[in-house]
Order: C-alpha cells, then sequence, then structure tokens
C-alpha cells in the first residue's frame, strides 16, 4: 500500500479549521508533487491544522494519521526535520 505510494504526483491538502477562537481561515492547497504537499503540512502547517486534514491524491485520501506515516516513510525523497508532533512538549 504505502510502498507504492507515489512522491512525485501532484496533490491537494485540505487542512482542517482548527480550534478554538483563534481559528485562522486556511483553505486547501494545490502542490506540485505529494512529498512537497507532505512537507508542508508536517513542517509547516499549525499541529492543530494538521489534525483533521486530509491529503488527495489522484482521488485518494490521506488522513493526518497517513501523511505523518508517509513523512515517517523510508521512501519520502526529501530530509526530515527533527519534529516531534506526536510526542509530548517541553
Amino acid at each position: 500500500m504505502m510502498d507504492t505510494f507515489n512522491y512525485n504526483a501532484p496533490a491537494e491538502l485540505f487542512p482542517s479549521k482548527g480550534k478554538g477562537f483563534r481559528r485562522k481561515m486556511v483553505s486547501y492547497r494545490r502542490f506540485e508533487s505529494a512529498a512537497v504537499a507532505i512537507r508542508y503540512a508536517i513542517e509547516e502547517l499549525d499541529p492543530d491544522k494538521l489534525i483533521g486534514a486530509v491529503l488527495e491524491i489522484d482521488e485518494d485520501r490521506y488522513d493526518d494519521v497517513a501523511i505523518r506515516t508517509l513523512y515517517a516513510s523510508d521512501g519520502y525523497p526529501f530530509p526530515r526535520l527533527n519534529t516531534n508532533q506526536e510526542g509530548s512538549s517541553v
């Protein structure tokens, strides 16, 4: 399943709206490749907006857990930041 994932396919990212009173308007974004969309979702998107986000590629949809899995995969083509979005913060 994830072994044959095409990181070069065009992708759309639909962030969640976040929560609380400080919500910012975020609409979907198109990316030239899934790899760039995944990098944006993990490294730049507010973590509240990643929870519930959907990555769409050729009508296939990936939730926030799948996005994190794709980022952590050996097939991911970019260097990764040292992120800790799933763990506890200091």
